[in-house]
């Protein structure tokens, strides 16, 4: 896998801020369903494509994970002029971090299917300085509204070097911060933002670092970085 391009988008202002990960925290098969006549399979609505390339995209604050808005807000084709992608899952508008686009059907249903297992990691700045037992229940996994989650990896780390956010978080006086490396190979919707507010830390920052074997490293906020398969 090799890296073809990586760029940033033209009249994007301020100061570009480069950064380094110094972070190291601590087969069945099945029959497939009959189709009815005349109606595609499973399998031929993700073609894999002649060229397929994968662009990782360190995503912004308050930018939403599609190319279009009626209500012109700040989408991905404001930093991504690479045509025909899509992305592979998704980040909150108010989420920052690694978003996957390919134009590889199979492998976008590889990345987000929950059966496939693919973990992501999560640097998340939370409220509060958490205790050993709330971290214990996020490791073996908390009961939320839309049922248990898996067990996670939960690690306490040091603030990671990273930009700025633009806005700042909103911290209290008198209140600490702490920062937690989190992996889950789940994708249900603001799953980190509710395990953490469960156990009583509500989450003031999230950064995705990592998705399955690509990651962050040496992708300034804003960049994106095309790699041909």
């Amino acid at each position: 896998m090799t890296a073809s391009n990586c760029s940033k988008p033209k009249g994007q202002n301020g100061r570009k801020t480069s950064w380094r990960n110094k972070q190291r925290p601590a087969a069945s098969q099945s029959k497939a369903a009959p189709q009815r006549r005349g109606k595609p399979s499973r399998a031929s609505t993700k073609p894999r494509s002649d060229n397929p390339v994968i662009v990782l995209f360190n995503k912004p604050f308050d930018v939403l994970c599609q190319f279009t808005d009626e209500q012109g807000r700040q989408t991905l084709k404001d930093y991504i002029p690479v045509e025909d992608v899509y992305a592979a899952g998704r980040l909150d508008r108010d989420s920052e971090g690694l978003l996957l686009l390919t134009n590889d059907g199979q492998l976008q249903a590889k990345i987000t299917q929950p059966k496939k297992k693919t973990f992501k990691t999560y640097w998340v700045q939370v409220e509060g300085e958490p205790t050993a037992e709330a971290l214990e229940q996020l490791r073996a996994g908390v009961t939320l509204k839309d049922g248990p989650t898996l067990p996670a990896k939960v690690n306490v780390i040091h603030e990671p070097a990273v930009w700025p956010r633009n806005p700042p978080i909103r911290e209290r006086k008198n209140i600490a911060t702490t920062w937690l490396s989190i992996e889950i190979c789940e994708g249900r919707n603001r799953q980190v933002r509710r395990m953490t507010a469960h156990v009583g830390y509500p989450t003031l920052r999230l950064i995705r670092y990592k998705i399955g074997q690509w990651s962050l490293d040496n992708l300034d906020n804003g960049e994106y970085r095309v790699l041909a398969q």
